[in-house]
């Protein structure tokens, strides 16, 4: 399973952070849906900011899967989370909760974006955390740029 790495005897998970926008265009949700779809395939568990647009297709594409979700929410309660979240953790936080999903992904996918998103590529990059990006921020020769959602799970998965 390529999603699963041995650590002190102990299987560990490897979890993909997928970041994007609340609000995106059709073309954006479908490759978002699909990366979900895939990271699932892998054997990994998916983590976002559990709300809508990127975030939202992505954890579909996840369940849809049999996959596991974990949604890093800006406000005061689990209730704004998205129906494809499995564990909802709020921050009430709003934005700065961008920091904590960064720490939390073993690598991230940047899908399409807005500033929000370039914070979250900031902070894993500024983390050491690899970033591919889809469709996203091409800001930073450190972003690993990826075609298709096939090519953004399989450079993720490898990183």
């Amino acid at each position: 399973m390529l999603g699963v790495r041995w650590q002190l005897g102990r299987v560990m998970t490897k979890i993909i952070g997928v970041i994007g926008g609340s609000e995106a265009p059709p073309d954006i949700v479908l490759l978002a849906e699909k990366v979900g779809r895939l990271i699932a395939r892998a054997g990994c568990v998916l983590v976002c900011g559990g709300l809508g647009g990127v975030m939202e297709a992505a954890s579909r594409g996840a369940k849809a899967e049999g996959g596991i979700t974990i949604g890093i929410l800006p406000g005061p309660t689990r209730a704004e989370a998205n129906p494809h979240i499995d564990i909802g953790i709020a921050t009430n936080m709003g934005h700065a909760r961008n920091a904590i999903i960064a720490h939390t992904a073993d690598t991230l996918i940047a899908i399409g974006g807005r500033y929000g998103t370039l914070s979250e590529i900031g902070f894993s990059l500024g983390l050491g955390k690899k970033v591919v990006g889809l469709r996203s921020w091409e800001c930073d020769p450190a972003i690993v740029p990826a075609k298709s959602p096939e090519e953004a799970v399989e450079k993720a998965l490898n990183g």
